[in-house]
């Protein structure tokens, strides 16, 4: 049992960190906190999503995924665009939403 325990916790010192996987997208048509609000509450209803990010002035709303589930980028992309704004960039990184919002905060 003692050598289990030890083996397994060697074993996930040597395996790699899974990084977290987002959708982050540049959208246009937001213009006030109210615009960032909605999509975030619209964006966070959905079953995979774990964080969401809405940054006016940069043009980016980021999602990220629950451990183990995938972001649909059409079922993102809808959500946005029928809450009336447009979709110009959509890109799936492996950052999670406070490495894409600190990263953001870094270029203003």
């Amino acid at each position: 049992m003692k050598k289990t325990f030890i083996s397994l916790a060697l074993l996930a010192t040597l395996l790699p960190a899974v990084a977290a996987e987002s959708v982050k997208a540049t959208v246009n048509g937001m213009v006030c906190a109210f615009c960032a609000q909605g999509i975030e509450k619209r964006l966070s209803k959905l079953p995979a999503t774990k964080a969401v990010f809405v940054d006016l002035k940069q043009k980016v709303v980021a999602v990220e995924a629950k451990d183990g589930q995938k972001l649909d980028g059409k079922v993102i992309t809808a959500e946005i665009t029928d809450a009336g704004y447009d979709v110009v960039k959509l890109e799936t990184v492996g950052k999670s939403v406070a490495d894409i919002k600190a990263e953001t905060r870094g270029k203003k």
